[in-house]
């Protein structure tokens, strides 16, 4: 049955007298069928126009119900910049109602939130579709901090129906908006503010996709800030604690716990691979690359996928990588001779060749020594002989066996 406008009022005023959060973010959906509903019945609404219904509930509702169908209004008629303004005043109104209430309100906040970021995205899609200029998505990063305050500074509401048991969720919110629009350094602020404030409850006390969704972003920026070690130990943590059935969410995590764990010595299983294959195609050609010591396969790899992998911020990564190819391949090389302690410089550099890697022997001497010097095979070089004097037990350690392995990338 459809739905009128004093209908919506009417449920709107019964999700806030009891204190429903679920529904009361159901009401506040642009895309829910209601929505629709108050479209159809006021055909072209403006701010003007509604204006009679201000005081048909208490502020901020009465203008938070205006706003509501305005935004249906904008995104029906596909006008995604006027949407999304319009929902960022929906969302400033509803702040004012949050910081005087309780956690309840936590699932509406969180699904205006939502819009709003959705919106923000369209907004500029299309903008720039239309070789126009929009900073929505940045805006919607500023008044999510905002509401990410106003969840923090909950000192009066009980433990159990405080608002900052919304803290992490907008928090993921306001990382993924800094990501979108390439402002990554901004994140520090927001995390910084989290790790100062003691009051709020640990981590593990929050609902698992809160955990998963910041245990990632907290990996990416340590990713990128090249902490590989808290990097893997976050992103593992995201992956064993992510949903079984949020195969997206698990492939995103993975596309950059794989190269972390490669560059430690653990290659990925086949069966692992054969369950992401938009991975498996990326990552495939590197592993069987390593598995055999084929440096030129690597290098072939590298230049394929090299705009999909800075696109990723991947590249650097699988080019550090490369080491574990050579280390292979002077390993073959050691084993072709008997595993002798005594090779020749000129052997590896032989090697190299045969592979397609034509480089002069000096560097194929500097090789060596770096191969040694990170631990990749045990032993060292007699340059008035031009030999390798290898070890004569674990001449070449196991990957993992490595001394911190990434804290030498």
């Amino acid at each position: 049955m459809p739905m009128d406008f004093s209908t919506y009022i009417i449920q709107l005023n019964d999700a806030i007298l009891l204190e429903n959060g679920p529904n009361l973010a159901y009401l506040l959906r642009p895309t829910s069928p209601h929505g629709k509903d108050l479209v159809k019945e006021f055909r072209n609404p403006t701010r003007l126009t509604m204006g009679r219904y201000e005081g048909c509930m208490q502020s901020p509702w009465d203008d938070i119900a205006i706003q509501y169908v305005l935004v249906c209004t904008h995104v029906a008629r596909k006008r995604y910049v006027e949407a999304f303004k319009e929902e960022s005043q929906l969302v400033t109104f509803f702040l004012r109602f949050f910081t005087e209430n309780r956690g309840w309100t936590l699932p509406a906040l969180f699904s205006i939130l939502r819009d709003l970021r959705d919106l923000a995205f369209d907004a500029d899609f299309h903008a720039k579709y239309n070789g126009q200029k929009s900073e929505c998505m940045e805006e919607s990063a500023r008044i999510i901090a905002k509401a990410f305050g106003n969840c923090m500074t909950d000192r009066t509401s009980p433990p159990d129906q405080s608002r900052k048991w919304g803290v992490y969720y907008v928090v993921g919110l306001v990382l993924k908006s800094y990501f979108r629009v390439n402002r990554i350094s901004l994140s520090k602020n927001v995390l910084r503010a989290l790790e100062a404030n003691n009051d709020i409850p640990p981590l593990s006390a929050y609902p698992r996709s809160h955990q998963v969704t910041h245990r990632y972003y907290l990996g990416m920026l340590s990713f990128l800030n090249e902490d590989f070690v808290k990097s893997e130990q976050e992103l593992t943590l995201a992956f064993y604690n992510c949903h079984l059935e949020a195969h997206s969410n698990q492939e995103r995590i993975l596309a950059y716990l794989i190269p972390l764990r490669i560059l430690k010595g653990h290659l990925p299983s086949e069966e692992l691979m054969r369950r992401f294959p938009v991975l498996n195609e990326i990552f495939a050609p590197f592993i069987a690359a390593i598995r055999v010591g084929d440096v030129a396969a690597y290098d072939r790899a590298l230049d394929k996928w090299e705009p999909r992998l800075l696109e990723l911020n991947l590249w650097l990564s699988l080019e550090k990588a490369r080491e574990l190819c050579l280390r292979g391949l002077f390993r073959r090389v050691w084993v072709a001779t008997g595993k002798g302690n005594r090779i020749p410089i000129s052997m590896f550099h032989t090697a190299l060749t045969i592979s397609g890697i034509k480089v002069p022997e000096e560097e194929a001497e500097c090789l060596l020594a770096n191969m040694i010097y990170k631990g990749f095979m045990r032993g060292y070089i007699s340059n008035e002989k031009q030999m390798v004097v290898l070890a004569s037990t674990n001449t070449f350690p196991r990957l993992v066996d490595r001394p911190s392995p990434l804290a030498q990338i």
